[in-house]
C-alpha cells in the first residue's frame, strides 16, 4: 500500500479558468478502463514543458517538442495510458501525429496546437484507431471540474491518483493552481515514468512561465528517486491561461508577483512529486535524505542522489536496518569531495556515526524502533562546506520485483 497517501478529495481540486478536461475509455490495455484524457486550453494561454533526458525518448515526446517550438498557441493535450508509443520508429511518430490531427478536427484547431502524451508498455505499436474512436467521447465530457477523474485516467501502475490545488494571492487578486501527476516506477532525476500537468489562471509570459517551470521541477521531480531509472516518456507541462480577471501579465522575475506564483507552483509540484514516491512500486517507507556540509549544492545533490538510488541502502531500509555503512559506501562512490573524518550519519535525531566512525552514543534499540516508522529522515554531513540538498526516495521491496517481473505477463 502507498505510504500515508490517500486519493485526493475531488471537491478540494479547484477548477482553473480556461481549462476543461474530458475522459474516455479506449480499451487500450484493459476493457472499460478510462485511459484517454483530453485537456482543452484557452486560446491565448501560454504552455511550456520539460521532458525526459533519456536519449531513447518516445514518439510523443518528439512531437510535443516539435509542436511547442511552433508559432501557434497550444490549445489541447491528449494523453493515453496502456501504451508508451516508445521504440516505435517513424510509425510511432506518424501515429502520434494522427492522434493530434484527429483531436484537432474535433476541436476546430490545428494539429500543431495539440500536444500528445503516452504512458505504458514500451515497444508496442500505439493502437491509434482505438484512441481516435474514443476522442469524441472525451471531447463531449469536457468539464472544468474533471481534475480528479483526469488524475485517475492517467495512472498506470499507480495505486492512488495524484492531484493537488492551492490558491495564491498576487497583487490583491486571487489565482488558482491545480495539477495532476502519475508515476510509481521508473522514477529518477532528470525527469523521473511520470507525467505531470499543472495549470494556473494567472497571466504569465512564456519566458516567465519557463523560468518558473525549471525552478519548480529542479526542486520537485528532479529531487525524487524510486528505482534509479528514467523513463522514455517523462513530461511536465505548465499552463498559464490568464483567464482570471484583468490583471497585467507577469513578464519576468522583476515583477513583484513572480516569487509568490513561483513558490506556489513549486510547492504544488513538490507535493505531487512526494506523492509519487509515497506510491513507489512496492514501497512501504518514504525516506527524506538530507546532505549538508558539501562543497556546493550541486555536489550535495549528487551525493543525495547516489544514496537515494543505492539498492543496498534501499533494501536495508526495507529491512528496517539502520545500516549506516551502506550510506557511507554510497557517499564514497558519489565521486564528490568529502572529508572522511567529518562524516556523520543521523537517522531522525539518532546518530549512527560521527567524525567518520560509529557514534559513541549509538543506541541499537532506539535505532531499531525508529526504523519501523513509515516515514524516515536520514541526514548526512560530509564536510565543512555550505552545500546542501534534500531528496526523497522509498525503500526497495520484494513487491517491487514482483510488480516489474509481472508487468508484461
Amino acid at each position: 500500500m502507498p505510504v500515508l497517501l490517500s486519493p485526493p478529495d475531488p471537491a478540494a481540486l479547484l477548477p482553473v479558468a480556461g481549462i476543461e478536461l474530458g475522459i474516455a475509455s479506449a480499451g487500450i490495455k484493459k476493457p472499460g478502463r478510462k485511459d484517454v484524457l483530453v485537456m482543452s486550453i484557452a486560446p491565448d494561454a501560454e504552455v511550456v514543458g520539460i521532458f525526459t533526458q533519456n536519449r531513447f525518448c518516445a514518439a510523443p515526446v518528439s512531437v510535443c517538442r516539435e509542436h511547442l517550438m511552433g508559432d501557434g498557441h497550444i490549445r489541447a493535450l491528449v494523453v493515453n495510458t496502456g501504451n508508451a508509443n516508445a521504440g516505435t520508429g517513424q510509425e510511432g511518430l506518424a501515429r502520434a501525429r494522427q492522434t493530434c490531427a484527429a483531436l484537432a478536427r474535433l476541436m476546430g484547431i490545428q494539429p500543431q496546437q495539440v500536444l500528445p502524451f503516452s504512458t505504458g508498455v514500451i515497444l508496442e505499436p500505439l493502437p491509434v484507431d482505438r484512441i481516435v474512436a474514443a476522442l469524441p467521447a472525451a471531447v463531449a465530457d469536457l468539464k472544468p471540474a474533471n481534475w480528479a477523474e483526469a488524475a485517475q485516467a492517467i495512472m498506470t501502475t499507480d495505486l492512488v491518483p495524484k492531484a493537488a490545488s492551492r490558491r495564491v494571492s498576487l497583487g490583491g487578486t486571487d489565482f488558482v493552481v491545480t495539477g495532476i501527476a502519475k508515476g510509481s516506477g521508473m522514477i529518477h532525476p532528470n525527469m523521473a515514468t511520470m507525467l505531470c500537468f499543472v495549470a494556473t489562471d494567472a497571466p504569465v509570459s512564456c519566458e516567465a512561465l519557463e523560468a518558473i517551470l525549471r525552478y519548480a521541477v529542479n526542486r520537485s521531480f528532479n529531487c525524487i528517486s524510486v528505482d534509479g531509472d528514467t523513463s522514455t516518456n517523462d513530461a511536465c507541462i505548465l499552463v498559464a491561461t490568464g483567464a482570471a480577471g484583468q490583471a497585467p501579465v507577469i513578464m519576468d522575475d522583476d515583477d513583484a508577483r513572480f516569487p509568490a506564483l513561483r513558490d506556489a507552483i513549486t510547492a504544488l509540484m513538490m507535493q505531487l512529486a512526494q506523492a509519487i514516491v509515497r506510491d513507489g512500486e512496492g514501497a512501504t517507507k518514504l525516506v527524506k535524505v538530507n546532505v549538508e556540509g558539501a562543497a556546493s549544492d550541486a555536489s550535495a545533490k549528487a551525493i543525495a542522489r547516489t544514496i537515494c538510488e543505492s539498492p543496498l541502502v534501499k533494501t536495508a531500509i526495507a529491512g528496517e536496518d539502520a545500516n549506516w555503512g551502506r550510506i557511507v559506501m554510497a557517499i564514497g562512490r558519489a565521486d564528490q569531495p568529502v572529508k572522511r573524518e567529518m562524516i556523520a550519519v543521523r537517522f531522525g535525531d539518532l546518530y549512527a556515526a560521527r567524525d567518520g566512525m560509529v557514534s559513541a552514543d549509538y543506541d541499537e534499540a532506539a535505532m531499531s524502533a525508529y526504523m519501523k516508522r513509515d516515514s524516515l529522515e536520514i541526514t548526512v554531513t560530509v564536510g565543512p562546506g555550505n552545500g546542501r540538498a534534500t531528496m526523497h526516495t522509498c525503500d526497495l521491496t520484494k513487491r517491487y520485483v514482483e510488480i516489474n517481473g509481472d508487468y508484461r505477463s
